[in-house]
């Protein structure tokens, strides 16, 4: 696997990746219909916003863009993984190599809002409750300790 900063010419790649993982990937952890309004949050200038606005990195395999995962600062922002890969490590690879960037830029902790689908998946990574669940349905979450 291969890590790079995204560019703007990928805009549409990661846009239609982050669809596909959503409405592929969510259900039957939420309901399709939930999946469905998740997935249309963010339209394609949405996307190139993002890529002006937050740090994202891409892992490809092969030239093929196999996930992607956005943050700010102390905050992961967003993680997606294609539906083909899912299960392969891909959103691990993405995760530990994030984490490895906030722990030298020294900061103690991550902090995220996880899916329902993807709960399981930051828990098993050692991260932890940090409120209630968000009316838009979102588990926000920490890591402590990085450093």
């Amino acid at each position: 696997m291969a890590y790079r900063l995204a560019m703007r010419k990928d805009a549409s790649r990661l846009y239609e990746l982050r669809r596909r993982s959503i409405l592929e990937l969510a259900p039957p952890a939420m309901p399709t219909a939930e999946a469905q309004a998740w997935a249309e949050r963010l339209t394609l200038s949405g996307m190139e916003r993002k890529l002006g606005e937050l740090e994202i990195w891409v892992a490809e395999l092969d030239g093929t863009v196999a996930g992607w995962a956005a943050v700010r600062d102390d905050a992961l922002e967003g993680l997606y993984t294609a539906p083909e890969f899912a299960g392969q490590g891909v959103g691990a690879g993405l995760l530990d190599r994030l984490e490895g960037l906030m722990r030298e830029r020294e900061f103690p902790s991550v902090r995220l809002e996880a899916s329902s689908n993807a709960r399981g998946f930051y828990l098993r990574r050692g991260y932890r409750a940090n409120g209630p669940q968000t009316p838009d349905g979102a588990w926000p979450m920490v890591k402590e300790h990085l450093a």
